[in-house]
């Protein structure tokens, strides 16, 4: 195995003694991480399912293979031979990615049990609900249509949310109010997986005040130890189960903080290994409830980048590496999500300078490649000296952003 020290000497990258990265999925969340790895002196290669990817755009190589073909992913490791993979993203053959850790091959952040569980609504929830105890949604899991509507009709009730087992961002989701909406939801789940594994979830409601991010980081400190340290909560609005805009920090009580950071830590400890956790979470009160988890950064996350000392991507490059960490919050802020708003590819944008002439504006222009009518092409994001400021200052600048071809 490449092995990796606890407190790595780092090296000069594309030498010898240079420590290797293999992104697995480059997204903008992933090229925000190699970003950070790079300042770092780290050697990355990413790779993606399509060419020209974020990441593709800043590491030092990169490739374009099907990342759930075990054969292919074995053979660019051995290829790379990375000390690290890091999965951006759940469409990943995770279990060649624990036969490879097994065999000592490689590391794989933050475990390859933890990939392979979160891969999968299926593993994670039954972790969560069966293993640990979270208070959880009312949840059964079908691989038919009529196991689908035989659940909803003996407990779950509508309204109610049916999920593909394995999706990201709100892929396949549909909100069901009745009957007539049970075949349409099991096709749209079907169309919208990662991989089509033929069985979806389906969630009954939960009467939440909001819904919240607790970003989760694992890390050793400077004795060598593992610690668990916890952002501010991140508060977000989703539409159709897509993230549409986050802020931090979300005002809760005491006690919900309080619950939140324990399931976090429940459920990550679980997980093990180094780096962070997204932790979504629902809250009424003082009462919360496990939604999901993420072993990496997480979109809503992006308010990071302007209210934190160390973004989350910060955080999950010098915890993957061993290094200390620290989760400050610096400002009030908020990210607003700027849209593609065309079936095209090689968009532009213009109004750029608009934007950033608004007090405390930046943005972040992911570079994909092609864009869609509602796919993620960038992010306006806002510091204020409140959130509900921050969030207004950003939806203004995101709306001055205007997709051309």
């Amino acid at each position: 195995m490449n092995q990796y020290p606890r407190f790595p000497i780092i090296g000069t990258p594309l030498s010898n003694n240079a420590i290797r990265v293999m992104m697995l999925g480059s997204g903008e969340l992933g090229k925000e991480v190699i970003i950070e790895l790079q300042r770092l002196g780290i050697e990355v290669i990413a790779v993606d399912r399509y060419a020209n990817a974020p990441g593709h755009q800043v590491a030092h190589r990169s490739y374009v293979i099907d990342m759930t073909d075990g054969q292919a992913l074995r053979e660019l490791v051995a290829k790379e031979k990375p000390h690290l993979i890091v999965p951006e993203i759940e469409a990943i053959a995770t279990s060649t990615l624990m036969e490879l850790e097994q065999e000592g091959v490689v590391e794989v952040i933050p475990t390859a049990r933890a990939a392979y569980l979160t891969m999968n609504r299926e593993g994670i929830r039954e972790l969560a609900a069966q293993e640990l105890g979270l208070p959880t949604s009312a949840y059964f899991f079908a691989s038919s249509l009529e196991e689908l509507q035989k659940a909803i009709d003996s407990g779950i009730g509508y309204p109610c949310f049916v999920k593909p087992v394995m999706s990201s961002s709100g892929k396949g989701q549909s909100k069901l109010d009745g009957p007539q909406d049970v075949q349409k939801a099991w096709e749209h789940a079907a169309a919208g997986g990662r991989v089509d594994t033929g069985r979806v979830i389906v969630e009954g409601l939960i009467d939440f005040d909001y819904e919240i991010t607790m970003l989760t980081v694992r890390s050793l400190g400077i004795d060598g130890q593992m610690m668990t340290s916890f952002c501010e909560p991140i508060g977000h609005v989703q539409k159709n189960g897509d993230y549409v805009e986050s802020w931090q920090p979300m005002q809760m009580s005491q006690l919900a903080i309080a619950r939140a950071q324990d399931i976090a830590k429940k459920i990550t400890s679980n997980l093990g290994g180094r780096g962070i956790f997204g932790v979504e979470l629902f809250v009424k009160g003082d009462e919360v409830w496990f939604s999901e988890v993420s072993p990496r950064p997480h979109d809503t996350g992006l308010v990071t980048l302007v209210t934190q000392v160390q973004s989350e991507f910060e955080l999950h490059a010098k915890a993957i590496l061993g290094l200390p960490t620290n989760v400050q919050l610096k400002t009030a802020g908020a990210s607003a999500v700027i849209y593609g708003a065309m079936d095209e590819a090689g968009i532009g944008f213009e109004n750029v300078h608009l934007a950033l002439s608004q007090e405390g504006v930046s943005l972040r222009l992911f570079g994909k490649p092609t864009a869609f009518m509602k796919r993620r092409m960038g992010v306006a994001l806002a510091s204020a000296d409140s959130t509900d400021q921050a969030r207004k200052n950003a939806q203004r600048a995101a709306q001055t952003i205007k997709a051309v071809k």
